[in-house]
Formats: C-alpha cells, structure tokens, sequence
C-alpha cells in the first residue's frame, strides 16, 4: 500500500522525534555522570583531606618555621625546639594516654613560647624543669624500674638533647648539619611511633613526624 506525502511527513517526525529523544537522553546521561563524577571525586578529596590533615598541618608549620633554618638566631630556636618534642614523649609515655597529645603539646609550647619572647627565662629552662620531674615521679611510682616505654622515651630524650646542645654550641656551620640530623631521626622516631600507633596519637605522630622531615630538609638546604 502506497503512503500519501502526509503519512510520509508523519512517520519521518517520528523518527526524527524519536532521534532528537535518544540524542537529547544521551546528553543528558552523560551531563548527569560527569555531575556524578565530579561530585564523587570532590568527596574522594574531602575523605582524603579529612584523614590527611595532620600532614596538611605539617607542612603549613614548615612554612611558618622556613626562615629559621637560615639564619644563626633561628638554628638555636630550631635547636630549642627539638629538645620540645622529645619531651612531649616522655610525657605521654608517663601519662599513658595517647588521645591527649595535641593537649600535652600546647601545655608544652604555651610556656616555651612564653619564656622566649620575654626574655625572662631561658627556653631550655622548661625542659630542665619538666623533664627530671616527669623521671622522678616515674621513679616513685615504679614505671620507670620496670620495663616500659617510658625507660625508652628517657633514653631518647637524652639523645635528642645530645643533637639539640650540640646544635647549641657548635659553630653554626657545622652545628646546623647535626642539628638536621636531630630532627631528620626525630621525624624517624615519629614515623616508627605512627605505624606502632603507641605513646602519642597517630595524628600527632604524622604531623610531628612530616614537619621534622621538611625543618631537617630545611636546615641542609638554606645555607
């Protein structure tokens, strides 16, 4: 049977009708899974932000301590600070309680800071004060007589302190290579701490661990 023009007209809309409908679905098919995509690679960015702040904070801390590593003033600072951090763990060690770590360590820096911009008592000063107190009570309560990690975190006090004096009294050209040095193993120290997830929280230990890695870095490099 013969179809007229208007019967053609007809079935030709259709099919066109029915183009235009499968192109315009593809379209927006594709608009909706690039959407999707996007919004499914902005929550993976966010997911690893989230778990990822500690380095985050790390290197933003590098940025802010980066002129230090340079000049003569600043590798004493950076020598005072290192006797800082292995101090906070032989706190921890003492207390047994990882999830105040990002406490302890403000408790720590407040009167640090405080002394070095006042000029009223040396830095050090804090760590002479805390340290041997935190030994004693060990001592009394008998943690540190027996096999614990706070004997561990005492030893290692005493050998970042030997690289911070050293950093100290040394001239500075060759001070600052034993100074990296300090800082390079205390980011070791750091990193053995987060896999073993002991003493301090995991996010103090990354965070802790990736700004001694870029000070030491700093500290070969910036002269």
């Amino acid at each position: 049977m013969t179809m007229t023009s208007e019967q053609q007209g007809e079935q030709q809309g259709k099919q066109q009708g029915e183009r235009q409908g499968e192109q315009q679905g593809e379209q927006q098919g594709e608009r909706q899974g690039e959407r999707q995509g996007e919004q499914q690679g902005e929550r993976r960015f966010l997911a690893v932000a989230a778990r990822r702040w500690p380095a985050a904070l790390a290197v933003a801390s590098a940025v802010l301590t980066a002129d230090a590593a340079g000049s003569t003033r600043g590798v004493a600072a950076l020598a005072e600070v290192l006797l800082l951090l292995p101090l906070l763990y032989l706190v921890m060690a003492k207390l047994r309680r990882p999830g105040l770590s990002w406490l302890v360590l403000a408790a720590l820096v407040v009167p640090f800071v405080a002394s070095r911009a006042l000029d009223a008592l040396a830095p050090v000063a804090v760590v002479a004060v805390v340290a041997p107190a935190v030994l004693i009570w060990g001592l009394l309560d008998g943690q540190l007589r027996r096999p614990d990690p706070l004997r561990v975190q005492a030893v290692a006090m005493a050998g970042f302190a030997a690289f911070a004096a050293a950093g100290l009294v040394l001239d500075p050209t060759v001070g600052r290579y034993v100074l990296a040095a300090g800082w390079l193993l205390h980011g070791v120290w750091d990193f053995v701490h987060l896999r073993r997830g002991s003493v301090v929280s995991r996010s103090y230990a990354e965070w802790c661990g990736g700004l001694d890695v870029l000070v030491g870095v700093a500290l070969l490099v910036a002269w």
